[in-house]
């Protein structure tokens, strides 16, 4: 039953030991011999055939591998013809090709320690084999055709399950040496198996019909390797021949003798030569060696130095890397508390009932307002009202030309305004022409026309309402963090940092929500004041003398909502503290819970959480700075301003210039950011729905999508940064 075995690959080791013996083979001045041994080989190479072939190599040793067969495909035994010593024992072979007898010049056949069960017939055209070494195998038996081996002196076939031996191996005359299994033999007996191999050869030539004669006789012409003559039996023997011809036979002895010691000194300078070249060959490999380890030894410290190098530079851009990152991971912290605070102070603002109750109360005050007593008529302040009232309009004008210079632009709304157009501009002709007019006479003007004077009160009601100025402070706000959102989002995408592109989008998502939902809020808050003013001049139709500037007067003349806390127990310096730190929102708070300077004195940062100051730095500030007012006031109690102190004013209240935020400044600094089309102009346009800050003012207009995320714009809407 035949064995397969799985083929195996190769070691490192053992392909570097074959490729080795390869390219030794190949060298010039390189032995007959092809050594391709402990391999790991599941078949010999076809480079092996091929080298034997061309370098007429006369030795191959192929043993202790994993050979199953000794010749692969495309493959034949013709490349090994010059092969005279054969080794492949120790491998797994389970047969011997059938035309083994092709290889005329064999003389030595090891196949010890394989699989074989049977050895080919051909195996009897090998007429120069002398040693034939079939030891631990499987055989059973032995073919015929081992008689026709002429040349064969020894003979292994121990270890097998042979029972029989041949009647033709009695016509091997020079077989000096058969090894056998003596206890197993059946023919020959035992007995004579164990007698030797003189007595099996007696036998067999007894059995065989022939005489036998001793190996020594036959042996001449082997030795002299005369393959082409066959020795024939006499039938007068050996004695008459050797009488006849013992002359002639002395002087082949002593010719062969000559030979034999002239072979011998050829061997021996053979073997001198051989160890010269070896030595030669040692120390050429030694210097090679040498000199593979100074390479290799230049070339490690080359590499390690480049390795240290470059682990130095990865390390220099990883810090440099890891400190960007940082700094985008602040930013973005930053950024993120901006927004939460925003939209928490949205939601407080939506969910808290201060508003209603403010809304009531302005209804309240604006029902109040349409009606105009006798003292308010004869206190007119006709010149400082309509000064004021030109100051406004002034800037009202100023504000709708640069708005009106953008819409002028959009080509989608030119059609829609076009009869609307030629009004404005006559009345913004007229407003500039004013302009250009001395301004005792603008001012009178301004007194004689109720239009102009109906104008200005809109533009102060506008800008003095409380409302609509949170609105547009929390548009502005939005407005800087979309942009500095945008900054960002560009700057990760140059250093190719994807990991938080997901944040970044979400934030930019609910910031253009929430300003498209403060646009809307600002344009109903208009709409309501337009309303109210609508009120207010049917209220009018009674043709009351100078109503629009009785009207404007009171407005001027309102108290602002920190005078109207002072007046119900707020302090004059814990209003200004809130002021300072941009906490106005939390007046209401302050107020309702009849809050001072001496009892915050004693509250820790948690009651300011529980009252509802939830920003932690803030509490940490207002509880720092009230201590110092105290400690001020105990040093000087004269610094102490006495409480209820209240300040009329007599034009509109503005916010101060310089207010004191509640963050750093360094992060409420709007960097400029530059157009993504043009790369030359300042990106002045918000793109609604997604939010982005990247195009300025002409280079939008022919978009329909958004340069960075591809998002259709629904709506644009123009930055105007102060300087």
């Amino acid at each position: 039953m035949p064995l397969f075995f799985r083929k195996r690959k190769p070691s490192e080791e053992a392909r570097k030991r074959l490729e080795y013996q390869m390219c030794l083979a190949k060298e010039a001045g390189a032995d007959d011999i092809l050594d391709i041994s402990k391999c790991e080989l599941s078949e010999i190479p076809f480079g092996a055939f091929a080298t034997c072939k061309v370098l007429q190599k006369k030795v191959l040793i192929v043993h202790t591998n994993h050979l199953t067969s000794l010749l692969p495909k495309s493959c034949s035994l013709l490349s090994l013809a010059t092969i005279k010593v054969l080794d492949l024992h120790d491998n797994q072979l389970t047969a011997l090709p059938d035309d083994l007898g092709q290889l005329t010049a064999l003389q030595v056949l090891n196949v010890e320690r394989n699989q074989l069960i049977q050895l080919p017939r051909s195996i009897g055209n090998l007429t120069q084999l002398q040693t034939l070494n079939v030891k631990d195998n499987k055989l059973k038996e032995l073919p015929d055709t081992l008689g026709e081996l002429r040349s064969l002196r020894t003979l292994n076939i121990s270890g097998n399950e042979i029972q029989r031996l041949p009647q033709m191996l009695a016509h091997v005359r020079t077989l000096e040496m058969l090894s056998l299994d003596a206890s197993a033999m059946v023919y020959p007996p035992r007995e004579v198996c164990g007698a030797g191999t003189a007595a099996i050869l007696q036998f067999l030539c007894k059995e065989s019909g022939l005489e036998y004669y001793p190996p020594s006789q036959y042996l001449l012409p082997v030795l002299e390797q005369d393959g082409t003559e066959n020795s024939r039996d006499s039938p007068d023997g050996p004695t008459d021949r050797f009488s006849r011809e013992e002359l002639e036979w002395q002087n082949r002895f002593s010719d062969y003798e000559k030979r034999k010691e002239q072979k011998m000194l050829e061997k021996l300078e053979f073997e001198r030569r051989l160890e010269l070249g070896q030595r030669e060959h040692a120390q050429l490999l030694q210097q090679s060696s040498s000199q593979k380890d100074e390479i290799l030894q230049t070339v490690k410290e080359e590499q390690s130095r480049l390795e240290q190098g470059l682990s130095e530079h990865q390390r220099h851009l990883d810090a440099e890397r890891q400190r960007l990152q940082e700094q985008l991971k602040q930013t973005e912290q930053n950024i993120s508390s901006r927004i939460q605070k925003l939209l928490q102070d949205n939601q407080r603002q939506k969910k808290s009932s201060e508003i209603l109750k403010s809304l009531e109360n302005e209804r309240i005050r604006m029902e109040q307002l349409m009606s105009i007593t006798q003292e308010e008529t004869e206190n007119l302040r006709r010149r400082d009202v309509a000064s004021a009232m030109q100051q406004m309009l002034t800037e009202s004008c100023k504000n709708r030309l640069i708005q009106m210079a953008y819409e002028s632009q959009r080509q989608n709304l030119v059609q829609q305004a076009c009869s609307s157009m030629a009004e404005m501009d006559e009345r913004f002709q007229q407003i500039l022409s004013w302009q250009q007019m001395d301004q005792n006479k603008a001012i009178s003007q301004i007194l004689q026309e109720s239009a102009m004077q109906k104008a200005a009160f809109e533009a102060l009601q506008v800008k003095k309402d409380l409302m609509h100025r949170q609105i547009r402070s929390q548009i502005k706000l939005i407005e800087t963090e979309l942009l500095q959102l945008t900054q960002l989002e560009l700057k990760r995408k140059s250093l190719d940092t994807e990991s938080l592109q997901e944040m970044i989008s979400e934030q930019r998502w609910a910031l253009s929500s929430l300003l498209q939902q403060l646009l809307k809020e600002k344009q109903q808050r208009e709409e309501e004041l337009r309303e109210i003013l609508t009120e207010l001049e049917a209220k009018s139709e009674t043709r009351q003398e100078n109503y629009w500037l009785i009207q404007y007067q009171r407005l001027l003349n309102q108290k602002p909502l920190s005078l109207k806390l002072q007046e119900e127990g707020m302090e004059r310096q814990l209003v200004a503290l809130l002021e300072e730190l941009s906490a106005e929102h939390y007046l209401p708070i302050f107020a309702h819970h009849r809050l001072s300077l001496d009892l915050l004195s004693q509250m820790s940062p948690g009651d300011l959480a529980k009252v509802g100051v939830s920003e932690a730095g803030l509490q940490h500030e207002i509880l720092r700075r009230v201590q110092e007012l105290l400690d001020a006031a105990r040093i000087q109690p004269e610094l102490k301003p006495p409480m209820g102190e209240v300040v009329t004013p007599t034009a509109p209240r503005e916010p101060p210039e310089s207010v004191r935020p509640s963050a750093p400044p360094a992060e409420l600094e709007v960097q400029a950011s530059e157009c993504v089309v043009c790369l030359e102009r300042e990106a002045q346009m918000i793109f609604l729905n997604c939010g982005h800050v990247c195009c300025c003012q002409q280079c939008c207009q022919p978009l329909r999508t958004c340069p960075l995320c591809r998002q259709d714009i629904a709506q644009r809407l123009r930055i105007y940064h102060s300087s």
